[in-house]
């Protein structure tokens, strides 16, 4: 009985090795595991299209826009990433007043990109506050811009004196950010659609109509004024034309008539007794027809000759 409760000190001891082992093992795995993590955790990958901004305490310390590996303190320093390509952003919907007084409401968008990281990061802090800043330089340029043009003008850019107002806003826009050194430009800024107020669109619409149709009067006005100014003209032309024309056959018949008689009297003069039947002959044209009494002598050369005697 006294044997049952004897303890067996070198089993106990040998179990309290083995858990001892087992514990300094598992501590070994869990140290090499953290640094593994520590490792991978603090590595920086550096893809196509990207910077890494590596900051220390809140300074920029580093850019790395290689791509390819690189490597962080732990603990010290954290890793920001930028994008390098270029970004679309849609500029909030803005109300402004033209230089006719009328409200209109201007949609914009810009597209740019981060050309200096650390300044970005620096002064800009975030991609966000950057879209932010840029916005608001966006909106009051183009505010400032378009209150000195007229409506129509804006609506279509060709007619504007002043050049290309998108590239005008755009320039504009990147000075304001070189100036603050925010380190992004703006490639540019479109406006993608102007719209009025919902409560001037009936009465711009009435306006614009009423406008038309006075537009629409004026040609027709202006029509009839052209095809008056034609149809005399043509009538002038015309009757200078037939004048002319009329001169011109008086003239040719003039010519005719005296070759003519030219013609007769040559031909005549070669023989004067025919000549002088011929113009008696077309006398009885002039003075006989079917009611004609002549009384005349039996032997009158006129009535022989009408008779159909002669001297031969």
């Amino acid at each position: 009985m006294g044997n049952e409760n004897i303890v067996n000190m070198n089993e106990n001891g040998s179990s309290n090795f083995k858990w001892r082992g087992y514990i300094k093992l598992g501590m070994i795995l869990f140290i090499f595991l953290l640094i593994i993590i520590t490792i991978f955790s603090n590595l920086i990958i550096v893809k196509e299209g990207e910077f890494k901004v590596v900051r220390q305490f809140g300074e920029v310390v580093r850019i790395e826009e290689e791509p390819g590996l690189s490597y962080k303190i732990p603990f010290i320093q954290s890793v920001t990433t930028l994008p390098k390509h270029l970004m679309t952003y849609d500029v909030s919907e803005a109300e402004i007043n033209t230089k006719d007084k009328k409200r209109m409401i201007i949609d914009n968008y810009a597209i740019w990109k981060i050309e200096d990281p650390k300044k970005m990061i620096s002064n800009a802090r975030t991609v966000e506050n950057a879209e932010t800043r840029m916005e608001e330089f966006i909106y009051s340029i183009v505010r400032s811009e378009l209150g000195q043009l007229n409506y129509d003008e804006i609506i279509n850019d060709e007619k504007s004196t002043r050049g290309s107002l998108n590239d005008q806003i755009t320039a504009k826009v990147n000075e304001m950010l070189s100036n603050d050194e925010y380190g992004i430009v703006v490639a540019d800024v479109r406006m993608k659609r102007t719209d009025l107020p919902k409560e001037n669109e009936q009465s711009v619409y009435t306006r614009m109509v009423s406008e038309r149709e006075s537009k629409a009067q004026e040609y027709l006005s202006m029509g009839d004024a052209k095809k008056n100014e034609i149809e005399a003209e043509t009538d002038s032309k015309v009757k200078e034309m037939l004048a002319i024309a009329q001169a011109d056959a008086e003239t040719v018949r003039a010519e005719g008539e005296a070759e003519a008689a030219r013609i007769y009297n040559q031909s005549f003069s070669k023989d004067p007794s025919f000549y002088s039947m011929f113009r008696t002959l077309e006398s009885y044209k002039k003075t006989i027809n079917g009611e004609t009494v002549l009384v005349l002598p039996s032997d009158s050369p006129y009535a022989r000759l009408l008779m159909g005697y002669t001297d031969n």
